[in-house]
């Protein structure tokens, strides 16, 4: 007999359990709080849709930190390969970038979303907009809707609601008192993929907001990377700076300071840098001899400068050190609202092996809702897709089980 199953938020890992679960021959009802389904999914696909990553599959597991071992049967369920198959049958090519990353062709979401909504149309899956979820009462779902509050029953539910980050575009984590009412364990939300704060002077803000610092090396917690970011106002954000998110972040929550050491010259040795700028003429301007000597522009010339007022005091050797580890000093994360992503929510240890919560049978949680983080890159579309189908297979399971 079809079962019933309600699905409450529209984006990739609630569409794709839609999907999924229709498949299936369930009667499925997606519901989202905004006019439209998929807002932040079609907004992360404003400058070329980052759908997943091409790197060495080994590589590729591990950079879901402390959740690893828990999304990895996930993963390997719901492989980029498999994905790129999956967009390839809504009629979306896809490339891969020199970074490694895969984006369509087309370098939007909307083509691809309306694909796949048409799929889900004809597969009977029904979306029901402008319904935000408040909770239960008993078995029941409670919704506000412009005709006012409506009651729903399903065998099953899956509650794909996001983190906290863009919450114009519907991820508000109203549902976190929700559920910690049910006396389900959730982790405190905090900023995923976000900039930060250094305190920059005035006047550097005023000249160097909105520049790139190219070709240089960051190191923190996170390790060794290599790529580019950008000057903010009052900070720093950018594909660089979000590799190393997480470990910041967690510095400054533990320690109250963190710090990201930049190689400004990644090319060169630093005894190649010593000589080169022993041979720089004393009476030529500090900023000649640095881009003469290391072939540094004016905005990595400006923030090492920023960095260490007293920088045109030092000799070859103590520059030289301090071009190839600047210690560029973060104070505080971008508020959780600006960031890319969310790390925190519903405790893995809360959910069983079919993502269903322990506390709440028959209700199954999956995406960025659970407790797990990802750089920016692929892994976060990657994942929530995987938890999707994951939940779905587990709601599948759980609906076939004979129950008393």
């Amino acid at each position: 007999m079809m079962k019933s199953v309600a699905i409450i938020g529209g984006g990739p890992a609630g569409l794709m359990a839609a999907e999924h679960l229709a498949g299936k021959g369930h009667a499925v009802t997606v519901y989202d709080a905004m006019p439209t389904v998929g807002r932040k999914f079609l907004l992360a696909g404003k400058s070329g849709l980052n759908i997943t990553h091409a790197e060495d599959y080994a590589r590729f597991v591990t950079r879901y930190g402390a959740a690893n071992d828990r999304l990895r049967p996930v993963l390997d369920l719901t492989t980029p390969e498999a994905i790129l198959v999956w967009a390839a049958g809504l009629g979306t090519e896809t490339f891969v970038g020199s970074s490694g990353r895969v984006f369509p062709k087309v370098m939007k979401a909307s083509p691809l979303l309306r694909a796949w909504l048409k799929r889900l149309e004809g597969m009977g899956v029904t979306i029901l907009t402008r319904h935000r979820w408040t909770g239960f009462d008993g078995k029941t779902l409670l919704f506000e809707t412009p005709e006012g509050q409506k009651h729903v029953t399903a065998n099953a539910t899956l509650l794909a609601l996001g983190g906290a980050s863009w919450p114009k575009l519907g991820s508000d984590a109203a549902w976190v008192p929700v559920l910690e009412a049910e006396g389900v364990d959730v982790t405190p939300l905090r900023p995923a993929n976000c900039g930060f704060d250094c305190d920059f002077s005035e006047s550097f803000d005023t000249r160097f907001s909105g520049q790139p610092i190219k070709s240089v090396k960051a190191t923190s917690g996170a390790g060794t990377t290599q790529g580019e970011f950008v000057i903010s106002k009052g900070g720093v954000e950018g594909s660089l700076i979000y590799a190393h998110s997480a470990a910041l972040r967690d510095a400054l929550n533990r320690d109250g300071h963190a710090a990201l050491t930049l190689d400004l010259t990644p090319g060169r040795t630093e005894e190649k840098l010593v000589a080169d700028l022993a041979r720089q003429d004393r009476k030529a301007s500090f900023s000649t001899r640095l881009k003469k000597a290391a072939n540094l522009d004016g905005a990595k010339i400006a923030l090492l400068r920023e960095v260490n007022p007293d920088a045109n005091q030092l000799n070859a050797v103590g520059l030289a050190s301090l071009i190839k580890a600047l210690p560029l000093l973060v104070r505080r994360a971008r508020p959780i609202a600006e960031a890319i992503s969310t790390a925190g929510g519903v405790a893995l240890d809360a959910i069983d092996e079919r993502f269903m919560l322990t506390s709440r049978p028959g209700t199954f949680v999956a995406g960025e809702m659970l407790d797990w983080e990802a750089p920016t890159g692929g892994y976060l579309l990657t994942a929530c897709f995987a938890t999707g189908i994951a939940a779905a297979s587990g709601i599948d399971r759980w609906l076939e089980t004979p129950r008393a």
